[in-house]
Parts: C-alpha cells; sequence; structure tokens
C-alpha cells in the first residue's frame, strides 16, 4: 500500500534522489556509510599492533624470569628461545583463528574477552601437544609465566582501547546510523532504550511504520521522523546511508516480508536486526532448535535453585564477611561522623521486602534528621520521585555528612550485615518498602523469586534517576537473566557507578 504525500516525510519525497533529507541528517550520499566506518578498520589494526606487543613483552619478561639476563647471552634453552621469538606472531595469529578481530564482536559486551581466553587456552593446548609430539625441551615455568601475562596484557589494552570507543561515543563520534521498523510504542520502546545506552555507538535516523497511520499516534513517535512505510524500508536505507535496521516484531513483518527484506538489503551496506518478542530473556536462557525442520528459539527456565545457587549464596557470604573486615576501619569512622555530627543513632533500621515476601530490617548508616519520616508530607509537593518512589534532589533532611555519604553509596555499606545474615544477596533487585509491594503489578512479583541485592541493574543504570516503568524492567531483567557472571559484570560496573555518583541523592 502506497502512502499518500501527507504520510510519508521519506527521503523519496522532495528531490527524487533524497538529497534534501540527507542534507537534513547530516549522512551523505552513498559513501557517506564507509566514511563513518572507516575508523573501525584503524581501531582493529591497533587492537593488533597491541596484542602483538603484548606478546612481545609476555615473552620477554618470561624469559628473563624464568632463565634470567645472563642465559639470554648464551644460547642455552633453545626450545624455549624460539617460542619467546615467535611468541608475538604466534598469539596474534591465536587471536586471529579464534575469530578475535571480527568487528561484531569488538567494543561491547563480552564476546571479545571470552576469545581472548579462548585463543589463550588454544595456545596453551597447542604448546604442550607440540612440545610433547617433537620432543621439544620447552621449560613449562616460561610457558606458565609467558601466556597468562600475555593474556591480561591483552585484556588490558583492549579494555583501555573499549574505554575509549565508549568516550568517543559520548561525544557524538563513531556512531553507527540505525533506522526502526515496526509499530509506534514498540519503535519508541527500543529509541529511548538505545539512547539510554548511547555508549553501544548507535544513532537512531528515523523510523518505518504501516502506512495509513498519519495521526493515530504521532505523539509516540515524538522528535524520531517516520521516514517510510514497511515496503519502503531498502529504499529509505539508500537514500540515508543507514548502516543497521532494526525490525520489531509486527504482523506485517512475517517470515516472508523478513525474507523479500533481507534480500532487497542486500546490494547495501546495512545490517539487518531482528528483536524478538522476548526482548528482556538474553543470553544462555535463549537458544536456535532445530524443531520439525524449522529453527525455533528456545528459552531455557531462569536458573533460581541448585548448586549455582547455593554457590552464589556462599560467594555472597564469604565476601562479605571478608569486606567487613577490611572496612571496619571505615565503618567506624563513619559511624562516629554520624553520630557526633547529628542527633540521633549512627544506624537506620528500614522493614524492606525481600525473598518470597519476607519482610526484614536493612541496616543503612542515618543521612536524616532524626523525625525526616514525619517531614514526608510537607514536601510531598516537592517530589521528584517515578512516581512511586519519593525522592528530592536537594532533600533538607538529609546532613551535611548524609550528602557525602549518599553521594558515593557508603551509607549502604551496613548493608553487608544483611548479606551476611542471608537477608540480602550482594547482586539482586533493589529492596523495596512494603508500602511499594502494595502497589506492585504482576511482573514486579517477580523479583521476590531471588534476594534483594546491596547492588543491582538499577544501581549501575541510573539509580534515582530511572523510571518507574525503568526500574520494573531492571529487576524483572535480572531474575529473568541471573547468572554468575553477570553478578560478576554488574559488580565491576557498580564502582563506576559510585565514583560518577548518577542519581544518588
Amino acid at each position: 500500500m502506497a502512502l499518500t504525500q501527507s504520510d510519508q516525510p521519506s527521503p523519496v519525497q522532495g528531490s527524487p534522489d533524497g538529497s534534501r533529507s540527507r542534507t537534513l541528517f547530516g549522512l551523505g550520499g552513498p559513501g557517506a556509510a564507509s566514511q563513518r566506518t572507516s575508523w573501525q578498520g584503524i581501531y582493529v589494526r591497533r587492537i593488533l599492533a597491541g596484542d602483538a606487543l603484548a606478546g612481545l613483552t609476555a615473552a620477554a619478561a618470561g624469559y628473563l624470569i624464568r632463565f634470567g639476563p645472563e642465559t639470554a647471552t648464551q644460547g642455552s634453552h633453545a626450545a624455549s628461545a624460539w617460542i619467546a621469538g615467535l611468541l608475538p606472531f604466534v598469539w596474534v595469529t591465536a587471536m586471529l583463528l579464534a575469530r578475535g578481530y571480527e568487528r561484531r564482536f569488538l567494543w561491547i559486551g563480552p564476546e571479545e574477552f571470552r576469545r581472548v581466553f579462548s585463543a589463550a587456552v588454544f595456545l596453551l593446548a597447542t604448546v604442550g601437544t607440540v612440545s610433547w609430539a617433537f620432543k621439544l625441551e620447552v621449560a613449562r615455568g616460561f610457558i606458565v609465566l609467558a601466556l597468562p601475562l600475555a593474556t591480561l596484557l591483552t585484556l588490558g589494552q583492549r579494555y583501555a582501547h573499549r574505554v575509549w570507543v565508549h568516550r568517543q561515543r559520548s561525544g557524538g563520534r563513531f556512531e553507527q546510523t540505525m533506522l526502526i521498523v515496526g509499530h509506534g510504542y514498540g519503535i519508541a520502546a527500543l529509541h529511548t532504550q538505545i539512547d539510554r545506552e548511547a555508549y553501544h555507538g548507535y544513532r537512531v535516523v528515523g523510523c518505518c511504520r504501516p502506512a495509513g497511520q498519519a495521526g493515530q499516534d504521532d505523539e509516540i513517535y515524538g522528535s524520531l521522523p517516520v521516514l517510510g512505510g514497511l515496503h519502503e524500508v531498502a529504499e529509505v536505507v539508500r537514500a540515508h546511508a543507514v548502516e543497521t535496521v532494526a525490525v520489531l516484531p509486527s504482523p506485517e513483518m512475517d517470515g516472508p516480508a523478513l525474507r523479500r527484506l533481507g534480500w532487497a538489503l542486500e546490494d547495501t551496506q546495512a545490517e539487518l536486526l531482528l528483536a524478538p518478542a522476548i526482548t528482556e530473556i538474553v543470553g544462555p536462557r535463549v537458544n536456535i532448535r532445530p524443531v520439525s525442520g524449522l529453527p525455533l528459539l528456545h528459552m531455557e527456565r531462569p536458573e533460581l535453585r541448585g548448586v549455582r545457587r547455593l554457590t552464589k549464596e556462599a560467594t555472597d557470604r564469604t565476601a562479605a564477611v571478608a569486606a567487613l573486615l577490611l572496612l571496619l576501619p571505615l565503618l567506624l569512622v563513619v559511624a562516629a561522623a554520624v553520630r557526633f555530627t547529628s542527633q540521633g543513632p549512627a544506624l537506620f533500621r528500614q522493614e524492606r521486602v525481600g525473598r518470597d515476601g519476607r519482610v526484614f530490617h536493612m541496616l543503612k548508616f542515618r543521612t536524616m534528621v532524626q523525625g525526616a519520616h514525619d517531614m514526608t508530607a510537607s514536601l510531598a509537593a516537592q517530589d521528584e520521585g517515578n512516581g512511586v518512589l519519593f525522592k528530592l534532589r536537594s532533600d533538607p533532611r538529609v546532613t551535611r555528612v548524609g550528602k557525602v555519604l549518599r553521594r558515593y553509596s557508603v551509607d549502604e555499606l551496613p548493608q553487608l550485615f544483611n548479606v551476611v545474615r542471608g537477608e540480602m544477596s550482594l547482586v539482586g533487585p533493589r529492596p523495596p518498602l512494603p508500602s511499594e509491594v502494595e502497589r506492585y503489578g504482576v511482573d514486579m512479583h517477580r523479583r521476590f523469586l531471588v534476594k534483594p541485592g546491596l547492588t543491582g541493574l538499577w544501581q549501575i543504570s541510573g539509580r534515582s534517576d530511572l523510571s518507574w516503568d525503568d526500574s520494573v524492567r531492571m529487576d524483572v531483567r535480572y531474575v529473568e537473566n541471573w547468572s554468575l557472571a553477570l553478578d560478576l559484570m554488574i559488580l565491576w560496573k557498580t564502582a563506576g557507578a559510585v565514583l560518577r555518583g548518577s542519581g544518588a541523592y
């Protein structure tokens, strides 16, 4: 179905070649996509050179530490010397075989680092097999030193490059243009999520929606221009030099339509991304399995019981005890500062709801004046929360010491005692108040399948700046995708979130 003139502010309007629209969005002509992605080749060459340097440094350090500088000039340990000299080339080759330089694995996500580990394990196994097969006298001490060091150096330099790219993207550079295809609310939700995770490097330039919807839901799209209908996606891609097409589930984009779209995009540089209906279920829970000759998505049950759950609880309590012992001097100093700068106890106890709906008393350092709860009603008109949680950026009830404690989340440290007692976890959903639980819908009750956490997805994603819907999505997403690897990732990112202090008030 063709769109009317008023329905499609698309590249096919205006001039026949769409030059007006390209000028409007600053995307350039057909060669613009190649120009915008030229930095990627430079980036790959940089990390390749960094990998080679990591291999060279590790080989030199391993050889000198294992044999000493005097043996390096005596010609002994010939086999180990040859391996040390070849390690930079062998290391880069191992990365190539592990597909560690493919652009789809770089810049974002853990896959790049997993491939570095895979390459290291592969190389270790290969060196062991070759030395055994040809009876080479390779010093095991050298291998034990050089390969782990090369792995750490490679991970370090790749992580530094990634941080640099993310900083560039926060300034509007190194972005990849995206076109969203689907219906109104799905487009708006995906657009919001992409804007929130700007370091992924996607910039949405517009959307394509079903024909005949003009005026029905224009307010949904906001500032996002509608560039055409569902049957004009390929034309929009060519006119705007779009690099990524994200297709949301819709009745119009069924199997045959998606195949035709894929064929139409084959002569462009755009990649095609399909968003499944279960977007919050990610990672190892979703697998493609052949069923009756069809590739179907199989969704595994969330792993909320069993050995891994026991491992999490044991790790939580052990780490919490160690942290309490390590931080004991800081806890005593903070307690004294709270106690002697304002009236009231150092610790604040508050009822929260934990796993299976059980109520427990959560501990925090007191950051407000005594009787702060009784002042809430008088401040209700100034509420800057998300509609459920009461929050004020400049809360008059917060003490001077409390502002500092909140800024760096030090007030949360006494919750380590809750972790030791088994009421909380190091990582999990935010512990809710009983008054919040009374307003929960069905989805939010999923959070009670796990213990609340001292930190979580909400902590590293904005905390008090999150809307209520975002908070719900974060909590449910954690429960649906829980794993030890996810916990470690959240703990790693918590340090940066605390230092930034975003959403901490």
